[in-house]
């Protein structure tokens, strides 16, 4: 049977958890095979931004970042499971891409 590989990435690592969880549960309760989820590794960005002073004082600088967070999971591919998956309710800041494997 071949499988679908599930690609999930969130700036907030709670809720991607979430997401993660509840796929966990659906292939247990139905009994496919699964592999993961697999924690990729996560990607910082940062940006430093230049302050100037307003009136005396001396220039300097602020840093923000932002964490992505990924995991990777390989299910059976089932058209019941696949039915489930399609009801489950993502938040608006994780992302998801399904691909099927050979």
């Amino acid at each position: 049977m071949p499988f679908i590989r599930i690609w999930l990435w969130s700036t907030d690592v709670r809720s991607l958890e979430q997401v993660v969880n509840e796929i966990k549960r659906i292939a247990q309760k139905t009994g496919v095979r699964m592999r993961g989820p697999v924690p990729l590794p996560t990607k910082r960005l940062e940006v430093p931004i230049f302050r100037l002073p307003h009136g005396e004082g001396s220039k300097y600088w602020d840093h923000w970042e932002m964490r992505i967070h990924k995991r990777l999971i390989d299910l059976e591919a089932d058209e019941r499971v696949l039915r489930q998956l399609m009801r489950i309710r993502v938040p608006d800041n994780v992302y998801i891409a399904i691909k099927q494997m050979r």
